[in-house]
């Protein structure tokens, strides 16, 4: 039976035939292998196989996938111009950066956050082929310094998803496997204030997958998840719920045991019927799109139009949902977040009394 697909869209040739010879040049920039004063033996090229297997997990999957892009995207613009894209010319990247900004080109300008992206990733890639990117010299400081002066915005934050809003989206799922799936992704991403890539990178037990991003162990009073996350190992707890319908616990132990899942990843694909259960993990833009349909489904900001009320709604809703809902400490909160100040949580939070420390009153005004 077929499985869950998504969908896909064929890029033009010269893309493909971009992204060959990127993958290739990254491949050459990140080979590690032993000087060549050294002589060679059997144990150290073992260690070598290692080295490279810790240096590709510097990063993650998606950030690799992003820095490869931003590179064959500066090496398609520079051929584009004539000139090469090594080695670094810090006057051609701030020509890069401006016309990035400007939209002068085919392509629309960008927003000051994807072009400070877009020069981390080049950054990135010109470290893996042995250069320096100085982000410092005039000719790309100056640069963006003005870019930034001139487009910076404030951030434009994603709508938190509160209470009654989970609720309703988990109440238009069906009660198939498919729906139970979805109602413990849900359900335990807001509780936990997860990120979309640490719901679907969960495996059952430690250990029992080698892209494993943590694991849940479920206790009588609730779940413990062990996460790897962006600021290191970190645990999230999440107890059990007033009653089973919105309880994110039980909704995890019914789609392992209806799923018959019992090791490897938490959250996999299923049958086109929606009857079996399959071995592959969810990518975790599943959960971007599972978030914007049952908003959508459960009539959320239904005064808006479709295309914006798909727009306010990302992964990101479901932790702000948790910050701003939450009634409690926002020590608690902090730490369930994984945040390493209560400033950043407190950016998560839509709904809070801004003023509840009043410093006018306080210095005698």
């Amino acid at each position: 039976m077929p499985s869950e697909t998504e969908k896909s869209t064929s890029a033009p040739s010269d893309e493909l035939d971009d992204a060959r010879v990127d993958e290739r040049a990254q491949e050459k920039s990140e080979d590690i292998a032993l000087p060549s004063h050294v002589a060679g033996s059997g144990t150290l090229d073992r260690l070598v196989d290692t080295a490279r297997d810790y240096a590709r997990a510097a990063a993650s999957e998606n950030t690799l996938r992003a820095y490869a892009k931003d590179w064959a995207q500066f090496a398609r613009w520079c051929r584009m111009k004539g000139a090469e894209p090594l080695p670094p010319s810090p006057e051609m990247i701030g020509l890069y950066l401006a016309d990035l900004a400007s939209g002068s080109g085919p392509s629309p300008a960008l927003s000051v956050s994807t072009i400070d992206r877009r020069l981390s990733g080049l950054a990135w890639n010109y470290a893996q082929r042995g250069f320096a990117l100085d982000r410092k010299n005039r000719h790309i400081a100056t640069v963006l310094a003005g870019i930034k002066r001139k487009h910076a915005r404030p951030p434009v934050q994603k709508e938190a998803i509160l209470a009654e809003d989970i609720l309703a989206m988990v109440a238009t799922l069906p009660y198939d496997l498919r729906g139970l799936r979805d109602r413990a992704i849900l359900l335990l991403g807001y509780a936990g204030g997860l990120r979309r890539s640490e719901i679907v990178s969960l495996d059952v037990h430690k250990d029992d997958t080698p892209d494993s991003g943590g694991w849940i162990e479920i206790f009588e009073k609730g779940a413990l998840l062990t996460l790897n996350a962006k600021t290191g190992w970190r645990e999230v707890e999440i107890g059990r719920g007033s009653k089973d319908q919105t309880c994110p616990v039980h909704a995890l132990e019914q789609w392992l045991h209806f799923a018959k899942i019992d090791f490897g990843p938490v959250f996999v694909g299923t049958s086109r019927d929606g009857k079996r259960a399959l071995e592959t993990r969810l990518s975790d833009k599943h959960v971007a799109r599972l978030i914007k349909r049952t908003v959508l489904d459960a009539g959320i900001r239904s005064e808006l139009p479709e295309k914006e009320r798909q727009s306010l709604f990302s992964g990101h809703s479901l932790r702000a949902g948790l910050a701003s809902s939450a009634e409690v400490d926002e020590r608690h909160v902090q730490k369930q977040l994984g945040h390493a100040s209560a400033e950043m949580t407190r950016r998560y939070q839509r709904r809070r009394d801004r003023f509840r420390v009043n410093l006018t009153k306080a210095a005698g005004l």
